[in-house]
């Protein structure tokens, strides 16, 4: 990649990373809330029961945005290899840390008095309390998703890259699928299982096996149906760069 910022794979390059990095923290805030999904699509409990753990489907909200993050990790592969995902990867998980460290010097701030009352009328007795709960996931929760980020994402790229090395350019539908779905096996029970089976939680065995199984279970549903979008964004990336310039970065990100 060259460092002319006139240059257009540099300027993909930028713009590919930004919108990563931006989701990564963005689902990493949002994940704090777990929502039920047959009420919220307006269907009565399905009355599951996995692993003796029974009720309505519940899911971090999370699960919104990490799918475009999946297809954002394989369209960045194809083009700017494995270099390329490893610093999306790193830049995303420094992002995420720092988030958190101004959260939590901000959750430390002296509260005006009048604010910690000011949506009283509204139900939030306390929005000090609601606010510190809100945005203060507690070091467990932020440890195991930064591992379990970081450990999936490097799984992603390997796979991504030896499926690549025996199909060429051909199906990028599977490398991208096969390598979401083994990443996301560790991704989806490693950061639960350090957050709330190791940490102060201490989820039983059987309740963390349950959410993992449903959580990827999700995620490869949605890694199978978002994957046109990939093709979307190839066509709309090469008509962008141009036939040659997609050809090269191609070729050298086959060869990183």
């Amino acid at each position: 990649m060259t460092a002319s910022l006139s240059s257009r794979s540099t300027r993909l390059f930028m713009a590919l990373t930004a919108f990563f990095v931006g989701n990564a923290v963005v689902a990493e805030f949002v994940g704090v809330k777990i929502f039920a999904l047959e009420p919220t699509i307006g269907l009565p409990p399905f009355g599951w029961n996995l692993f003796g753990q029974a009720g309505s489907l519940s899911f971090t909200a999370g699960v919104l945005i990490w799918p475009i993050v999946f297809i954002m990790t394989d369209v960045i592969n194809e083009y700017f290899g494995r270099r390329g995902v490893r610093f999306i990867s790193f830049a995303a998980a420094g992002m995420i840390t720092y988030a958190f460290v101004f959260a939590y010097a901000a959750i430390h701030l002296a509260p005006a008095d009048w604010w910690i009352t000011v949506n009283e009328d509204r139900g939030v007795p306390d929005m000090q309390a609601a606010y510190g709960n809100v945005f203060g996931q507690g070091l467990w929760t932020i440890g195991g998703s930064l591992a379990a980020f970081l450990v999936g994402q490097m799984i992603d790229v390997a796979i991504f890259h030896r499926i690549r090395t025996m199909t060429g350019e051909r199906w990028i539908w599977l490398r991208a699928t096969a390598s979401t779905a083994v990443s996301q096996l560790v991704d989806s029970f490693v950061v639960l299982y350090i957050a709330f089976v190791l940490g102060p939680q201490q989820w039983p065995v059987s309740l963390f096996l349950a959410v993992g199984t449903v959580n990827y279970c999700y995620k490869m549903v949605m890694a199978v149906l978002l994957s046109p979008l990939i093709y979307v964004a190839r066509h709309r990336i090469e008509a962008y760069l141009g036939p040659a310039e997609a050809a090269r970065l191609k070729a050298e990100a086959a060869a990183d």
